[in-house]
């Protein structure tokens, strides 16, 4: 069922770019100008992305086959086909309001509640697909049929599916991170196309914790964990506040003390060793919050996280890190605490990757992020493991996290309660009702 994971993931996309348009429609209504090359850029995502590719895979595939097993689908999917067909329309509207907008010929009032109406729609239709459509679909297709439907939407040449139109679609999306507001996009250029997708991991084990406790006082916030971390893979830690998710990492990292258990790293007991020797073994994190050094520069900033590298290589690294993150370059000179949000979270990251780690570990990326600049985070995320570093992402956005991960744990009040491929665990009834929402 590859197809269903494909249509949920174009789903998260759809419904950040959705929470993106409410967020701006709130700065019109607090008297922000209308800027129509944001708009035009949104409304080209929307037409190219959902109108001509997305609505033709559910209609031409996943919708025909539902219509011809079980006669409950005609119900269900007229309203929602009626919508694929008046989508055009209703951007060619949204497009006329813009430009009104923009001239003054329509009040910002009206503008938003046009803006908020759609928004409103487009959610609407994807929770109709998420409840009614796919349970329905897992219900009555066969196994030939998700043969056919997975076979076209998996076709790597295909026109509408295949790697150019998403290599289109990233464009269009990063035109789009580039227009945006300030207190939206991250202000400067995106880092370009993404690698390809990683090669399969290797086997061999680089990180292995088993029945790992840490305590607060009397307070017992990690209850016997035990997980393992392969070279080269992207595993997630995901879990509701307060579920030790955090605790984890500090403890993982020599920070926070750990009362029971042990942790092997690259062939190595490291339980008893401090925090800076385990950075020194290559274990290197982006913590929560950023967490970088306000008066400092953002150059001084990087350097901080290479002071265990030789000093020849910090310059070429340097470099590196300035081509991911080309804001950082722009503003170098500047004292971090006068870059954004995201752009503290880009920071946050270069400069544990400055530390040449041989494992990252990412603690809330995404936390206190406008959705496009989650985007653009769980973006360079994806380019991480397309290099084949190996990553520890803890994240309460489930969904974003078990979508790039190999595999992922659940964790509960101190306790590892499901573990599985990234997407098993979306696909799994508990996990989706408890932590994305479905």
């Amino acid at each position: 069922m590859q197809s269903l994971r494909i249509i949920s993931e174009d789903h998260s996309n759809m419904w950040r770019l959705a929470t993106t348009i409410d967020h701006v429609a709130e700065e019109i209504e607090g008297g922000a100008k209308v800027d129509p090359a944001f708009f035009d850029s949104v409304f080209d995502y929307i037409e190219q992305f959902v109108d001509r590719y997305h609505h033709p895979k559910e209609d031409d595939h996943l919708f025909r086959l539902l219509r011809l097993r079980t006669t409950k689908a005609a119900g269900i999917l007229d309203p929602l086909q009626e919508e694929h067909r008046d989508g055009p329309q209703q951007l060619k509207a949204l497009r006329a309001c813009v430009v009104q907008a923009s001239q003054g010929e329509l009040a910002a009032p009206e503008f938003v509640a046009a803006l908020r109406t759609y928004t409103a729609g487009l959610k609407n239709h994807m929770r109709q697909e998420e409840k009614l459509v796919m349970p329905l679909a897992r219900e009555v297709l066969t196994a030939d049929d998700w043969a056919e439907i997975d076979r076209a939407f998996l076709d790597n040449d295909d026109p509408l599916f295949g790697d150019k139109a998403k290599a289109e679609f990233r464009e269009l999306f990063h035109r789009i991170a580039s227009l945006a507001p300030e207190s939206i996009g991250l202000g400067g250029h995106t880092a370009g196309k993404l690698q390809p997708d990683a090669a399969p991991v290797k086997a061999d084990v680089l990180l292995r914790v088993i029945n790992m406790e840490s305590c607060y006082g009397r307070i017992k916030a990690l209850k016997g964990i035990s997980l393992e971390v392969r070279r080269g893979e992207t595993v997630a830690l995901v879990g509701a506040n307060g579920a030790g998710k955090t605790t984890f990492l500090r403890t993982l990292s020599g920070v926070q003390p750990m009362s029971a258990g042990s942790i092997h790293f690259d062939e190595e007991d490291i339980s008893r060793l401090r925090s800076d020797m385990r950075m020194r073994r290559g274990i290197c994190q982006s913590p929560e919050g950023r967490q970088v050094f306000g008066p400092l520069s953002i150059d001084d900033n990087l350097r901080l996280g290479a002071y265990t590298q030789p000093r020849n290589q910090v310059e070429g690294d340097l470099e590196k890190v300035f081509a991911m993150f080309p804001i950082l370059k722009e503003k170098r000179k500047l004292p971090a605490g006068t870059l954004s949000g995201g752009q503290q979270q880009m920071l946050a990251i270069g400069r544990a990757l400055m530390g040449r780690p041989k494992m990252l570990l990412l603690d809330e990326p995404s936390m206190g992020l406008a959705p496009l600049l989650v985007e653009e985070v769980f973006n360079v995320v994806k380019m991480l493991k397309a290099q084949g570093m190996t990553i520890l992402l803890v994240e309460q956005n489930a969904f974003a996290a078990l979508a790039i991960a190999d595999r992922g744990y659940v964790l509960e009040t101190g306790n590892v309660t499901l573990t599985g491929t990234g997407q098993e665990l979306i696909r799994n009834e508990q996990v989706r009702a408890a932590y994305l929402g479905m």
